[in-house]
């Protein structure tokens, strides 16, 4: 059983920076890509950013490029960040960290294997 928990979520101002983790206990996924989903109130879940489990690839969604940046620590079993900055109100969201078991570009949620509970990101205007 693979249990991937986010944190670093909360309430920022516009122009105002987060940095989210994720982690991951249970059955070792270290050569799984890791990859980060949003979904606001009302909205479907969409994709924000992944990352090849090897660092060699990237892949983010247009309206994030430039502003996010998606990181792991192959040290660890199964541990990455996504650097949020410049935030504005439309990335108000809960976010989701995902495991693939191979790598999917561009990805989509449905090929995401394990999924954390969300963390909460909240961008005021």
């Amino acid at each position: 059983q693979v249990r991937l928990v986010e944190s670093g979520g909360g309430l920022v101002q516009t122009g105002g920076s987060l940095r989210l983790s994720c982690a991951a206990s249970g059955r070792a996924i270290s050569n799984y890509a890791m990859g980060w989903f949003r979904q606001a109130p009302g909205k479907e879940r969409d994709f924000v950013a992944a990352i090849h489990w090897n660092l060699r690839s990237t892949t983010y969604a247009d309206s994030v490029k430039g502003r996010f940046t998606i990181s792991r620590d192959n040290t660890r079993i199964f541990l990455g960040y996504l650097e949020m900055n410049n935030l504005e109100p439309d990335d108000t969201a809960v976010y989701y960290c995902a495991a693939a078991p191979r790598w999917y570009d561009p990805p989509r949620s449905i090929d995401y294997t394990y999924w954390g509970q969300g963390t909460q990101v909240t961008v005021s205007s």
